[in-house]
This record gives C-alpha cells, sequence and structure tokens, in this order.
C-alpha cells in the first residue's frame, strides 16, 4: 500500500484492511503508522546487508565477490520493486532514530561492495569506489518504476558487470 498510495496516502484503516484486521488491530503489533514504515524500510536494509554478506563469503576472490552482489542485489531489485518504491519515497517520513538504523545498514552494505572494488582497483578513492558502487545500484534500482522484472535481470547484471569493468 506504501507503494502504491505513499506513506501519507495509507491510513492505519487500510493497512488493517489489507492485512485482514481492523485498523485499530495494527496498534496491537505497531505504535503508530511511522513504526509500520520504519520497520520495512530497517528490514529491507538488514535483508540486503545480510544477503550482501553471504555472497562476499561465498566469493572466491574479489571479482566473484561483485559479481555475488550484483547478482544478490539485481535479485532483490527485479523481484520487489515495491519495496525499492517505498524506500526511495518515504525515507524522509522515518523518525531520526529509525533513518539512522537504515543509514548504519546501507553504509555497511556499500562498503561491501567498495571493499573488493578497491582491491581489484586500487587506483580509486574511497570516494571514487562509493560513486561507482551507487551508480550501480541507481542501474540495478531502476527497475521500481517500470514493469521490466525478472525477465531483465540478466541484462541488468550485464550492464552492472561491464559498469564495474568485470567483463566485457
Amino acid at each position: 500500500m506504501f507503494a502504491t498510495r505513499g506513506f501519507h496516502g495509507t491510513s492505519i484503516d487500510d493497512l488493517g484492511a489489507a492485512s485482514g484486521i481492523s485498523g485499530p488491530s495494527v496498534y496491537k503489533h505497531f505504535g503508530s503508522k511511522d513504526e509500520v514504515l520504519a520497520e520495512l524500510l530497517i528490514d529491507i536494509g538488514q535483508r540486503m546487508l545480510d544477503s550482501g554478506q553471504a555472497a562476499v563469503a561465498a566469493a572466491g576472490d574479489d571479482a566473484d565477490a561483485l559479481r555475488q552482489l550484483i547478482a544478490c542485489h539485481a535479485g532483490f531489485a527485479t523481484s520487489e520493486p515495491d519495496l525499492i518504491r517505498v524506500h526511495d519515497r518515504d525515507m524522509a517520513n522515518l523518525s531520526a532514530e529509525a533513518a539512522h538504523q537504515v543509514r548504519s545498514r546501507q553504509l555497511a552494505y556499500t562498503r561491501l561492495w567498495v571493499t573488493p572494488l578497491r582491491a581489484l582497483r586500487p587506483g580509486l578513492t574511497e570516494r571514487q569506489a562509493q560513486i561507482e558502487v551507487h551508480a550501480i545500484f541507481g542501474l540495478l534500482n531502476s527497475t521500481k518504476y517500470s514493469d521490466i522484472g525478472i525477465a531483465a535481470r540478466t541484462r541488468l547484471i550485464g550492464m552492472a558487470e561491464r559498469a564495474l569493468s568485470l567483463a566485457a
């Protein structure tokens, strides 16, 4: 509902109805609509961080780590475009504490990418590597407003690998 109507366009009654309960019953699980959004966005960040850490741990080398990260991110982006849309549009509606929790997970996730990228391309500064990684995030997350879906995953992966000089 947040993805289609936005945070401010969605009421507690809407959330309850979509969940098969009354609006006031939502308060048995969350203190406010703000907490629902916070839990959603913190969970997205944690899921991305956990999958990224698993990808890096399973990788054989730095290039493989980046390929694994690209594949994981592309998989998420093509299967969960609504979550990316909510993240992009509604981050500003988080409390300072919740925003800090989301941002700390994002920073840790970005570091997972920056470390192997700099190992493969030692001339990159930390900032240059961050810029490249965020550009890749933009590419992979571009699915949020189109109906490109899972069929485009392979194409997105190839584009990201070429952008990071991992493929010819």
